[in-house]
């Protein structure tokens, strides 16, 4: 077995006024020492998506529930370990009398491999013992995407998003390409946003991976990755046992409506590729309802490509980005 060697970490506790209210120390295990298979199996621990968390906050104010948040003190000291770890006596309390022992953990220590899977697997048994049940949709986070809202917090630190009570819970998804903008590789961009009620809880502007040779393709293939979106969302919200029987997808091409609808193949898209005709089959089964929107109403414009300034401000209103006050 390998030994983990310990280290001591302290730490000043500050007070609102800057003065020190207490001296605090954190035993830490030098987890990089620890070899897959050996120190730890397992290390990932789910975390909650923002748009869930958004979720969540839209349809507290759209019920006007209370919210409250809690923060566990020293979280990761309490999850259990299932894998034999041994790490060396600390620094100050070394049994003289028996200096080559080691200590066998029962429980993590902060620096351990799978310290944050062993506090999520413990909170996780804590809910479901109590009846909670696992919503169908957590996932990780990316490090560009945390990246991008870094850099967009910074320029507009005076905006925030509004959620207004009593708007309702009713979901819609925003759908919008441009085409062929990318003056490099040609490819077109997607821009997709989903609202409850009028609160805006997911987005994202992104390239897609396949050339469209017509502004209809670029815009089917936008409706196809919305699609994918509302489904999920309509699976996110069964959590809060609201099961809609459809979820409207608002899209400004009329070539694109037309094709979501009509299964012939003609030559004019007969190349598309097959994997998005999956919002034609969701259409057909009525898991989502494909409905027109002028453009100039189109909130998924402003993800979509550069805008000149007036319509930019219009579209991000519509986003529910208003100005606060501190």
């Amino acid at each position: 077995m390998i030994i983990i060697e310990t280290k001591w970490v302290f730490r000043n506790k500050l007070d609102e006024n800057g003065i020190v209210s207490r001296n605090k120390a954190r035993l830490v295990a030098q987890g990089y020492n620890q070899q897959e298979g050996i120190g730890y199996n397992e290390t990932y621990a789910p975390v909650a998506r923002l748009k869930s968390i958004r979720i969540l906050l839209a349809y507290a104010c759209a019920l006007d529930f209370k919210l409250f948040q809690m923060d566990v003190k020293s979280a990761f000291l309490n999850g259990f370990i299932n894998e034999e770890v041994y790490v060396a006596q600390p620094l100050g309390f070394i049994d003289f009398e028996k200096p080559d022992h080691v200590y066998k953990l029962k429980k993590a220590l902060y620096g351990l491999k799978q310290a944050p899977k062993a506090w999520y697997d413990r909170l996780k048994a804590f809910l479901i013992k109590h009846e909670y049940k696992m919503g169908m949709a957590p996932k990780t986070s990316h490090l560009e995407a945390v990246k991008r809202i870094f850099r967009y917090i910074k320029g507009t630190t005076h905006l925030g998003l509004w959620y207004p009570k009593g708007t309702g819970i009713e979901t819609v998804v925003y759908a919008d390409s441009d085409h062929a903008r990318d003056y490099v590789d040609r490819k077109s961009t997607s821009g997709i946003c989903t609202f409850v009620g009028c609160c805006l809880t997911s987005w994202f502007s992104k390239k897609q991976t396949a050339l469209a040779i017509s502004t209809t393709e670029a815009e089917y293939v936008s409706t196809g990755k919305a699609c994918q979106q509302a489904l999920w969302m309509k699976q996110a919200l069964i959590d809060y046992d609201v099961r809609l029987d459809d979820v409207p997808i608002m899209c400004d091409n009329k070539g694109a409506i037309d094709l979501s609808k009509n299964p012939v193949q003609h030559s004019h898209t007969k190349h598309i590729e097959i994997r998005h005709h999956f919002l034609r089959d969701n259409v057909q089964k009525g898991h989502i309802s494909i409905e027109k929107v002028s453009f100039v109403d189109n909130i998924a414009d402003i993800l979509s490509k550069p805008l000149k300034r007036e319509s930019f401000n219009y579209l991000r209103l519509g986003l529910g980005m208003t100005e606060h006050i501190p």
